[in-house]
């Protein structure tokens, strides 16, 4: 498999690399999503591709990873309201490793829409990449 990514944030098995102190808390997140997450987790389920939650990579933890389409999906509650610049160097340091990171809002995830949004995010990503 050919890798986007470049190799100094790999381990030799081709995993990205994280910090170890993120992986408890990474599934202390699994074990209490919030009620978005929670509905959106239920509809990317069922796309075609593997998306992992609460993903630890680099020195950050993602909400919905999906390591094929480099793609991030994140949940924004209304924390993030106060935090754009916080959020746009996040997702700089992703875009710097190929990864395209993807917002969505819980007010969208409780739209009745969802499932659609999914599908657009994903073909889009795919067209990118040109699967």
């Amino acid at each position: 498999m050919k890798y986007v990514c470049p190799e100094e944030i790999r381990m030799r098995n081709g995993a990205l690399k994280y910090l170890d102190e993120l992986r408890m808390l990474a599934r202390n997140n699994r074990k209490n999503p919030t009620e978005a997450e929670k509905i959106f987790w239920i509809k990317l389920r069922d796309s075609d591709h593997v998306f992992l939650r609460q993903k630890p990579v680099g020195k950050f933890i993602l909400d919905f990873y999906c390591s094929k389409l480099l793609l991030a999906i994140e949940i924004d509650g209304d924390s993030h309201d106060n935090k754009k610049y916080t959020d746009n160097e996040r997702d700089l340091y992703f875009e710097q490793r190929g990864i395209k990171t993807v917002r969505v809002e819980n007010r969208e995830v409780f739209n009745r829409d969802i499932d659609k949004k999914i599908e657009i995010i994903i073909k889009k990503r795919e067209e990118e990449l040109k699967f």
